[in-house]
């Protein structure tokens, strides 16, 4: 079972995924939560499991799913944007960790990210 299996039944089928032993095994209650913080009137419950996540399972997901009201709730899960050649360019060139060379690479003007560029050049036969 998926977690988007868990949050469907959770917000919409209200169906108890528990009746299957693999559900507690299956069962992630980061990914659950995260997945309800994207919603106005969910957040506060995926907030209240945090702060409880001490207690089964089973409970959090049953305390989810009959506090939550039924309705269709879909969104796209936020990702990580991939680190670009800029970025990576950053780093290397001033040797910051990845939130580090974020934070300044919008400070840097596209001239001086060719000036980097070519400091950090080391020629070769398969340079472009």
């Amino acid at each position: 079972m998926s977690p988007f299996d868990f949050l469907n039944a959770i917000n919409d089928t209200k169906q108890n995924m528990f009746d299957d032993p693999q559900a507690e095994k299956d069962y992630n209650a980061f990914l659950i939560n995260r997945g309800l913080s994207y919603f106005p009137d969910t957040i506060l419950y995926a907030n209240e499991m945090n702060k409880n996540s001490m207690i089964s399972k089973k409970m959090q997901f049953d305390f989810l799913m009959n506090s939550i009201p039924k309705r269709k709730r879909f969104s796209k899960w936020h990702k990580k944007d991939v680190s670009t050649d800029k970025l990576l360019l950053i780093q290397n060139y001033y040797k910051y960790n990845e939130a580090r060379a974020l934070e300044i690479m919008d400070l840097l003007t596209d001239e001086k990210i060719i000036i980097i560029e070519n400091k950090m050049n080391k020629g070769g036969r398969n340079d472009h």
